[in-house]
């Protein structure tokens, strides 16, 4: 499934330029239901360990979030997409990889 929502690309955008600020290893950005949008990075200290998509709908919910429409992570592909999907089954989620080419997930 390849990207269709324009909106989508503004998810990359934040994704990456969040991932090249940081410094971390991955970034996601997440579209809600009512098109808010969070940021995320993977987090890794001595006593806590997420990857972007758990951190990033970490965020999402301490919002108050209902629902996910789309999320996009670059970076390294982080491990736990049941994450997202269990939360909504229905969102899109996507990876972009280093060479820029974009992977359904």
């Amino acid at each position: 499934m390849a990207m269709v929502n324009p909106e989508d690309t503004k998810l990359v955008t934040l994704a990456t330029n969040t991932l090249a600020r940081s410094g971390a290893a991955q970034a996601a950005a997440l579209r809600d239901t009512t098109g808010r949008t969070y940021v995320a990075v993977s987090v890794v200290s001595p006593s806590l360990s997420l990857d972007a998509f758990e951190a990033v709908l970490t965020v999402a919910l301490a919002s108050g979030i209902t629902g996910i429409e789309s999320v996009v992570a670059t970076g390294s592909l982080p491990a736990n997409v049941k994450a997202i999907k269990d939360f909504a089954p229905t969102a899109t989620v996507f990876h972009i990889d280093a060479q820029g080419v974009e992977h359904a997930l």
